[in-house]
């Protein structure tokens, strides 16, 4: 279910590039959030590797993700990883390489729809695999799912890559008494996605209940608490702006004074080596050139820029390890939307105001 230019893409390549093997990365601190893609992705293609990364967070947070019993549950390998530590990368690349050389044959478990999606799709699936190329049988499954949810761009790029039609006679008297099924029980194209995502919801839910622990149950319950406030529809975007507002003032005003330092310091500088380059007798044009020309350059731009973007960064950086960043992006996603972007485009223009603070600084 892809909602953005990027994750078309991505779902493109995964149907019809035919990748050796799909990597899903997972964070360990928010896994229910991530299952939602690898359910969606095992529909098209069976050899996925499943990255449980961030799994020193997850530590600090107290939470505890039993890596096998959810690879159980998938059906497919289950690596965690710890960036820092090349071993757990090893790990992820070696099991990468026996999926792609099928020393590993992955089963995945797929979602289950509840009841009358189920018998709408085996009503199309026998169709679809007829029509499919051989080598792609296994995403009839997929494929007839699309064609419930009558997404067009979908449709039409399964019919380009595959060099089928889904306009063939049989299969459209079989998708008319799919429809005429889903219509009888209430599931019309509006909420017929609402319908299969819920199922992945809940398929996610159930996983996540059972290959997570938590040590303190404090910890989540604070950590809920703090996302009821800081996504909330009263008070997030408030909050927002009250941090993005501090962090630039912190940024303009405090990058003032290494600013004034870094100045005086080069204009010393700047001073002795005209004194040198008089002494040596040197042309005007050359002093011209490497005194007010390249070191004149140099010193203002060190002096204007790289205080505030020294403050600015890691003040941004603080925000994103304390998980405020995707928050942003949250609240600010249907805004974004209505341009036609996503909320995460805010973080990115957020990131852009780390130059333009050295702008109002030299202003």
């Amino acid at each position: 279910m892809s909602n953005s230019q990027e994750e078309e893409i991505a779902r493109d390549y995964i149907c019809f590039g035919h990748p050796d093997t799909t990597v899903i990365i997972l964070d360990a601190t928010c896994m229910e959030k991530n299952l939602n893609l690898v359910f969606q992705t095992l529909e098209i293609t069976n050899k996925v590797v499943v990255c449980v990364n961030l799994l020193d967070e997850s530590k600090k947070k107290h939470i505890n993700v039993d890596l096998d019993k959810l690879s159980s549950l998938l059906g497919v390998p289950v690596v965690g990883t710890i960036a820092r530590k090349k071993k757990t990368l090893d790990k992820l690349l070696s099991t990468i390489i026996k999926v792609a050389s099928n020393k590993i044959v992955c089963k995945p478990n797929l979602v289950n729809y509840n009841e009358i999606i189920e018998k709408c799709i085996n009503i199309l699936q026998p169709n679809v695999e007829k029509m499919l190329p051989e080598n792609e049988a296994t995403l009839s499954r997929w494929v007839s799912l699309k064609l419930l949810d009558g997404e067009e761009c979908i449709l039409s790029s399964i019919e380009r890559n595959f060099s089928i039609s889904l306009l063939e006679e049989e299969l459209e008297l079989k998708l008319k008494e799919a429809n005429d099924i889903l219509n009888e029980n209430d599931i019309d194209k509006e909420n017929f996605r609402d319908t299969v995502v819920s199922s992945i919801v809940l398929k996610a839910e159930d996983i996540c209940d059972n290959v997570i622990s938590y040590e303190r149950a404090s910890c989540l319950n604070r950590d809920q608490k703090i996302d009821k406030i800081l996504t909330s529809k009263k008070f997030g975007i408030p909050i927002m702006l009250l941090f993005l507002g501090l962090i630039f003032w912190l940024t303009i005003t405090g990058a003032n004074y290494p600013s004034s330092l870094f100045s005086d310091f080069f204009g010393f500088v700047q001073g002795k080596l005209i004194i040198f380059f008089e002494w040596i007798h040197s042309p005007k044009w050359l002093t011209g050139i490497l005194v007010d020309g390249m070191f004149q350059t140099v010193a203002w731009v060190v002096s204007v820029m790289l205080p505030p973007m020294a403050i600015f960064f890691p003040l941004f950086t603080i925000l994103e390890d304390l998980g405020y960043l995707p928050r942003i992006a949250f609240n600010l996603d249907n805004y974004f939307k209505k341009a036609c972007s996503t909320g995460k485009q805010a973080l990115t223009m957020c990131m852009g105001f780390g130059c333009n603070a050295a702008r109002c600084c030299w202003l």
